[in-house]
């Protein structure tokens, strides 16, 4: 292993670190004589009441700093790299990959394609499992790390050594059942590609990921996402109303079977599916505690449900003069109009506007708010009467940034379109406040 030096980005003041006068620019070398790999490492390795750290001082000096401390407290450092080492990038070449649907031009890091396993627990992304080695696997086993997100696709190897481009795509199934015979809880995903892996390969990939139940906690069903830019690549098709029943017929058909024999729905549609077959999002219960939320699996039902619980327990206000508008992407906004219409009991003076952003950026098939760009949201909304606000959901946005997919920002959006903008985050109590600009209040 080659020695690594994790610079300190930051030190949080109070914290055990801060006590021992760690500073900015300085680099931790070991813990308890052991190397840190990773962060998995430092998290594992700092559980210790007892710690005997190294560190490299930013003037060259070493320090060995002996720390005791409640199991499990953290040391309050923050480290340049979150990763505490380089980020693995995939070596697939998916027949339906979405950064290989992307125009020219954009900021070099979203072309960059991550198949780490460790950003699955840090941040819930979906991994191949191709690019897991050996030792990544026992690692996850002997730190005991869950759940991992893990891209199934399909369970036929040869069909998914022909989706991901990948000729050890199929053998790399095997992890998963090494990974449920240690215990590892999962969550699958299957990107569903028109005459590819639907139909009776759908049926097989459900059933046969059922033999992992309990250790599988879920399986969600998304369709491919298809951009305008898709010259030279794999022919795909967009599904279509009908195809998008058959999918959940075939769903729902094996919800009830996984309820009736393991006591969980187990597999899930992506909210997509029942926008475009036009039916009626399930109910609450069929999320199993909304288990994939990341991945749009129930994510408007559960916005829906936490915006009327809250608008039932707010009081009625007739004074409220407001008009604030919403923009977001075509998935969304028909759930989203049906709450600003709910609102009118509560708060008579109140309008919300909500306004369907068609994606020109990506092509008019990508209908998820989170792809938005600046450029569209500027030229569809140019013009009209926004309101007091312009409110906007926070998946258009990166955690902690304010630049959209095309490099504009929301300082660009204020400035061109003269409005004051929310950024929303994605609970049913948050839009009831951004929509009314007050805290709740009961009668």
């Amino acid at each position: 292993m080659r020695e690594r030096k994790h610079i300190i980005r930051k030190v949080e003041k109070g914290g055990i670190a801060d006590q021992l006068e760690l500073e900015e620019g300085d680099c931790l070398l070991s813990i308890n004589g052991h190397a840190v790999e990773d962060v998995f490492d430092y998290q594992y390795l700092t559980q210790d009441e007892y710690l005997l750290v190294l560190v490299e001082k930013a003037n060259g000096e070493e320090w060995e700093l002996e720390i005791e401390k409640e199991f499990d407290e953290d040391l309050g450092i923050i480290f340049e790299n979150g990763l505490m080492d380089d980020y693995r990038s995939c070596c697939n070449k998916c027949i339906f990959c979405f950064i290989d649907q992307m125009p020219k031009g954009m900021r070099e890091t979203l072309y960059f394609k991550d198949d780490d396993s460790r950003l699955s627990f840090l941040q819930g992304n979906y991994v191949t499992l191709t690019n897991m080695k050996d030792r990544d696997i026992e690692r996850i086993i002997h730190y005991n790390l869950a759940p991992i997100n893990v891209s199934v696709h399909t369970t036929n190897p040869k069909l998914r050594c022909q989706m991901l481009n990948n000729r050890f795509a199929g053998e790399a199934l095997k992890k998963i059942e090494r990974l449920s015979d240690a215990g590892i809880e999962m969550n699958g995903q299957i990107v569903l590609c028109k005459n590819v892996n639907d139909g009776q390969e759908l049926e097989r990939t459900i059933s046969d990921l059922t033999a992992y139940i309990p250790q599988m906690k879920s399986v969600s069903v998304v369709p491919v996402g298809l951009t305008k830019y898709r010259e030279g690549l794999y022919p795909l098709e967009p599904f279509e109303r009908e195809d998008a029943k058959a999918v959940l017929d075939c769903i729902h058909r094996w919800q009830d079977y996984c309820m009736e024999k393991f006591g969980t729905h187990f597999v899930h549609g992506g909210d997509e599916w029942y926008l475009l077959a036009e039916e009626k999002l399930p109910e609450e219960e069929r999320y199993d505690g909304y288990l994939q939320l990341e991945n749009g699996v129930g994510m408007l039902t559960l916005l829906q449900n936490e915006f009327a619980k809250e608008l039932s327990l707010a009081g009625k206000d007739s004074s409220l003069n407001r008009h604030v508008t919403i923009a977001t992407g075509r998935l969304a906004a028909p759930f989203l109009s049906g709450m600003a219409n709910a609102v009118k009991e509560k708060f008579p003076g109140l309008t919300v506007d909500v306004i369907s952003i068609c994606n020109h950026f990506f092509g008019e098939r990508i209908t998820v708010s989170g792809l938005l760009t600046g450029q569209d949201l500027i030229a569809q909304l140019r013009g009209r009467d926004l309101g007091e606000a312009l409110l906007l959901p926070c998946n258009l946005l990166r955690d902690g940034e304010e630049t959209f997919l095309d490099d504009l920002t929301v300082s660009d959006l204020k400035k061109t379109l003269q409005v004051w903008i929310d950024i929303v985050k994605s609970s049913g109590q948050d839009l009831l406040f951004a929509m009314t600009g007050k805290e709740r209040t009961n009668e």
